[in-house]
């Protein structure tokens, strides 16, 4: 007890001289120099947030009287129960405190008001000695001479940290549970003041959550007996469970996205203003689907680093009605420095392969083929200075491995295809062929269009530029797939829907603004060829991971021919999403396509967005005209003509559709001779791997000698069956609209009927058919509806070889 007398008195002498030698500056001003209110980046919905830009901190400025009266309560309760009997200063509780700290030789023990907190948060350093101790008392002692308690209460809840980067109620409400602090609840505010003693440990994302949640029920225990809770509410908030905000790992949800919005901020606004201009900025993101999409990463991370050799993964997900991106998982951890997890492989420019196709054909669509234009996959040279075997032309000074021949993934190749299987089958020769019928300054304008700004270097790429020859980004092509979703119409890509200001002005705001690149027909069947699951079959399986039964997804993978980049991607039209892996230092894979590496993870992201984001029916695209046989994929010959399979004769305007067949003048040619092009550089090349095949297939030409030289004879006018009256019975001149009647024909062929069919007045009003003679039918005239003051019946009877005559028979009825 001595020893503490002499402490005590000591302190005082120490009091004495600093109580007139310390002068504090004016705390409101002070306050807002260091509590400059923070830049806050928010989801798609303006409630979650990501990220606060106030260096480390992230901190809000609310008046006193928008922060709830009961985490005012819930904070006196557990730091301070009697802040407002006190001068600033309690010696016992202080003196308590340096004793328990002597006993133990540390400075843990403050016994600290809220004021002293003020204090030492505001305007002191951290360092714990007892010099800064006694500053602290002193100037906890003058600020209650100069500002009011509830002045001192809003000023500490405007600035204690609270933990996970988050300094003032505002900012913790926000951070922990996504909210404002004037919508929490009693439960909310406890587990908040329960925090500030120790953030970090106490921290609801750390190891002791228990430990958090005994202090938090502590709180509410002592906001009972100090009687700032009834009974009926503390037993109610006792009960309930408290939902905390998604986990911030370091202070931050989407990091990579994040990332990405801090450089476009400082481009918009400059980096002093966004470090203290306190805009609130809202986001495209879903932090739904962006969680869903690192966890399906992440679990998928170690397979493909195992079974692949692929170090990295991305995804990134477009909303194609707004240009708007959802989600972006930039690498398989952010965190992960050993393995340059912030580097941010969805804005990274890589090799797309395959996955670049789709605007390849998309052009070629513009140029006026079709869906069923035919290219031969067959072995083919393009470079012209070689020989269709692949080597230079005799007298070329050219090394060989100047000669270009690309082979399919499957080292096979199948002939004729349309540009429909082309496409799903992912097929490179007729990739190639089709970008060279498209045009390469055509595809590559047709890319630009679509949002695609990094292929710069059309001589560099040449016709490899189809199977991925030039780099683009993740993102880029994810929203640019989005286009094809949207009917051709693309939304600028982006990821900042609004800025406001500090004082709620709007400063910012995305306007919707489709531009159409495409025609919509095009796009919509670009559509119907990568959601094709029957054409894409032959090479991916009828079950593959890009199928989704009972859905409609379109998709196409990627992989380059070094297998250093693998991609899928697919949309519907709500939702793009586009996922990759490979390496980040741009080695090898394992020699497997995306369909082994990336598509499981890819299927199981989009198979979950389609949970939030329903698929919609792709639009059906009009016909295209295709009066040319090689744009309907005849592929045998230029020269069709259509016989009657009965006579064996030309078809006439009188031959029936179903006894028609086409046939072809056998001609096996590439499409380069059909386009009348026997001048271009490929011609020779194309024409002579194509006319091999033919040999080998045994397809020989034929000349026009093989037509028939006389028209269907038997589809005549003179040989169609005639009804010459329809007998009713019983036979009268009016009928009750109550009775039934038998209808019989008179039928005059020279070739046997076979069936007759009744009809109630148009042909879609079918009611019966007989097959036997006399093909009489019985008609309940209850049945049908009169037109005026009669009943017409269609009877339309069929020859042995297809001939047919209709019969409009009127019966007249009454009531």
């Amino acid at each position: 007890m001595i020893y503490a007398a002499v402490l005590l008195g000591v302190m005082l002498v120490f009091f004495l001289i600093f109580t007139y030698t310390i002068t504090i500056p004016d705390l409101q001003n002070s306050a807002e120099r260091r509590v400059a209110q923070s830049t806050k980046i928010y989801d798609r919905t303006g409630e979650i947030l990501l990220y606060d830009v106030h260096g480390e901190e992230k901190r809000t400025v609310i008046p006193f009287s928008e922060i709830p009266r009961q985490i005012k309560n819930a904070t006196i309760a557990i730091e301070d129960d009697s802040f407002y009997s006190h001068f600033g200063f309690r010696p016992i509780s202080f003196l308590r405190a340096v004793f328990v700290n002597i006993i133990r030789g540390n400075f843990e023990q403050g016994g600290s008001t809220i004021t002293q907190q003020l204090a030492k948060t505001t305007l002191l350093t951290p360092e714990k000695t007892i010099l800064r101790k006694l500053k602290e008392i002193i100037v906890a002692i003058k600020l209650e001479k100069r500002y009011t308690k509830d002045e001192i209460l809003n000023m500490y809840l405007n600035q204690i940290p609270y933990g996970s980067n988050a300094y003032g109620i505002e900012a913790a409400a926000e951070t922990l549970f996504g909210k404002h602090a004037r919508d929490l609840g009693i439960l909310e505010s406890a587990y908040l003041a329960s925090l500030p003693k120790a953030p970090s440990y106490y921290s609801p994302f750390g190891k002791h959550r228990k430990e958090l949640d005994d202090r938090a029920r502590f709180t509410l225990l002592r906001m009972r007996e100090l009687g700032f809770l009834k009974d009926e509410e503390y037993e109610r908030a006792i009960k309930e469970t408290a939902k905390f905000a998604p986990a911030r790992t370091q202070g931050i949800i989407a990091p990579h996205f994040v990332a990405e919005i801090r450089d476009e901020l400082n481009n918009m606004l400059g980096e002093d203003r966004v470090e203290i201009g306190g805009f609130k900025v809202t986001t495209t993101l879903d932090v739904d689907l962006q969680q869903k999409s690192e966890e399906i990463i992440n679990k998928y991370a170690p397979i493909i680093e195992k079974n692949f050799n692929a170090g990295n993964a991305a995804v990134v997900a477009v909303e194609p009605s707004s240009g708007g991106v959802l989600a972006m998982v930039g690498s398989k951890d952010y965190f992960d420095s050993e393995h340059e997890g912030n580097f941010n492989v969805a804005t990274a420019h890589r090799q797309p392969g395959s996955a670049f196709k789709p605007f390849v054909y998309a052009t070629a669509l513009k140029k006026g083929l079709t869906p069923d234009t035919v290219v031969f996959d067959v072995p083919t040279e393009f470079n012209p200075l070689c020989t269709t075997e692949g080597k230079p032309i005799e007298g070329v000074n050219m090394e060989e491995d100047k000669c270009y021949h690309p082979q399919n993934f499957d080292e096979k190749f199948r002939g004729p295809v349309t540009l429909r299987e082309a496409l799903a089958q992912s097929l490179n020769v007729p990739s190639v062929k089709t970008l060279y019928l498209a045009g390469l300054m055509e595809a590559l304008s047709t890319a630009k269009d679509f949002g695609i700004t990094s292929l710069n270097e059309p001589n560099r790429y040449g016709l490899t530029l189809v199977l991925g020859g030039g780099e683009v980004s993740l993102l880029e092509l994810t929203s640019a797939y989005g286009v094809f979703a949207n009917d051709g119409l693309k939304n600028h890509l982006h990821m900042i829907s609004k800025i406001e200001d500090s004082a709620g002005n709007k400063i910012f705001e995305k306007e919707p603004a489709p531009v159409e690149v495409i025609e919509k027909n095009i796009a919509r069947t670009v559509s119907g060829m990568l959601s094709d699951n029957q054409a894409r079959a032959p090479a991916f399986g009828e079950f593959s991971q890009l199928y989704f039964p009972g859905k409609k997804v379109a998709a196409k993978t990627g992989t380059t021919n070094d297998y250093r980049d693998a991609w899928v991607l697919g949309y519907t039209p709500n939702i793009a999403i586009g996922a990759w892996a490979g390496n980040n230092n741009n080695s090898p894979m394992e020699k497997k396509v995306a369909g082994f590496i990336v598509a499981p993870f890819w299927h199981e992201i989009m198979e979950y967005a389609l949970t939030k984001y329903p698929d919609a029916e792709f639009g059906s695209p009009d016909a295209f005209p295709e009066d040319k046989p090689y744009l309907r994929g005849e592929w045998r010959g230029g020269k069709e003509y259509i016989i009657d399979k009965i006579s064996g004769g030309l078809a006439t305007e009188y031959t029936p559709e179903e006894t028609q067949e086409k046939k072809v003048v056998m001609a096996i040619h590439s499409i380069l001779y059909w386009l009348g092009r026997p001048n271009d550089p490929q011609f020779k090349n194309w024409e002579e791997s194509v006319r091999k095949w033919a040999l080998v297939n045994n397809f020989f030409d034929q000349s026009e000698i093989i037509m028939p030289k006389y028209y269907d004879n038997i589809h005549t006018p003179a040989n169609m069956p005639k009804i010459s009256k329809i007998n009713i019975i019983p036979e009268k001149n009016i009928y009750k609209n109550t009775e039934t009647v038998t209808l019989r024909p008179a039928i005059e062929s020279g070739y046997n009927i076979i069936q007759v069919d009744y009809f109630a007045a148009g042909e879609e009003n079918y009611i019966g058919s007989l097959k036997k003679y006399p093909f009489d039918f019985v008609l309940n005239l209850a049945n049908l509806s009169a037109e005026g003051s009669e009943i017409k019946i269609r009877i339309r009877a069929y020859d042995n070889i297809s001939n047919r005559v209709d019969y409009i028979l009127s019966i007249p009825v009454s009531n």
